[in-house]
């Protein structure tokens, strides 16, 4: 690849989840002195681009096809420094990010990314709630189910759930029923619980759906959500009920680590 003196950098940034204080500060500050920011209008809350300076171009790319993209960016970068394309979440999940760089590559255009927060991340946040836990769980898998889009071979959701970890399922609040036959045939009980937020983290939109395998499907279509929703499935959640956990052994007095010895109890006079 080699790069032009003619064009100015590229970023991707990861908008993160909606809520616009989610940016990271470097994200922020790019924002504040960028000269042009396609942001994906779809996705992303155009609250985002309120630190663009006056004289900044910001465009959305709902109605753009891949090339336009690609296009607009090329062409910006040759007449500012400092260029956005602000994607929803993180960069690096579900976006198109190596189909738009292929083209820049291409072009001698310089990029950087810069990540942000998953709305994986924001949905647990939202509703108080931990992928993984002592004794219960220690994976994550970040899957979707197949739609027009199709799963490559060894990734069906039944293999996927068929460990019984945590599953944050993007992309498919529409295809509630192909995750209910999933996980079913992948030996889950009807009362595993479910979660589902719609929107997490967008101020006054935000909705938590809480149900199990048996009713999940019910319950958001009483909520009325159709889109822009995560969907986890694991058996941490409610977790903040429990009587019981299984402690952290890093926070244990009696497990010794590199910044504290192990303590023992004092025995009763």
């Amino acid at each position: 690849m080699t790069t032009s003196l003619a064009y100015g950098t590229v970023w991707f940034v990861g908008a993160g989840p909606g809520d616009p204080d989610l940016l990271t500060v470097k994200g922020r500050d790019l924002i504040a002195r960028a000269g042009a920011i396609l942001f994906a209008g779809s996705l992303v809350n155009e609250a985002a681009t309120r630190w663009a300076p006056a004289s900044c171009e910001i465009a959305d790319s709902k109605d753009m096809t891949l090339g336009d993209i690609s296009s607009w960016l090329i062409a910006q970068a040759a007449r500012h420094e400092t260029v956005i394309r602000l994607q929803t979440g993180d960069p690096a999940l579900y976006g198109t990010l190596i189909e738009v760089v292929q083209p820049l590559d291409a072009a001698g255009v310089p990029l950087r990314v810069v990540p942000g927060v998953s709305s994986a991340m924001a949905s647990a946040a939202a509703a108080v709630e931990s992928f993984t836990l002592p004794e219960v769980t220690q994976t994550t898998i970040f899957t979707r189910v197949e739609g027009r889009t199709p799963m490559p071979e060894g990734e069906s959701l039944p293999e996927l759930a068929s460990h019984h970890c945590t599953l944050c399922i993007f992309l498919s609040i529409t295809l509630l029923h192909k995750v209910e036959a999933g996980l079913r045939e992948a030996g889950w009980a009807e009362d595993s619980p479910m979660l589902v937020v719609h929107k997490a983290s967008w101020p006054g939109e935000e909705l938590i759906v809480r149900g199990t395998l048996a009713d999940i499907k019910q319950r958001c279509r009483d909520a009325g959500i159709v889109s822009q929703a995560m969907v986890i499935a694991s058996p941490t959640l409610g977790a903040r009920q429990w009587p019981n956990l299984t402690k952290s052994k890093l926070y244990d007095a009696s497990f010794t680590h590199r910044f504290r010895r192990a303590s023992t109890p004092k025995e009763a006079p």
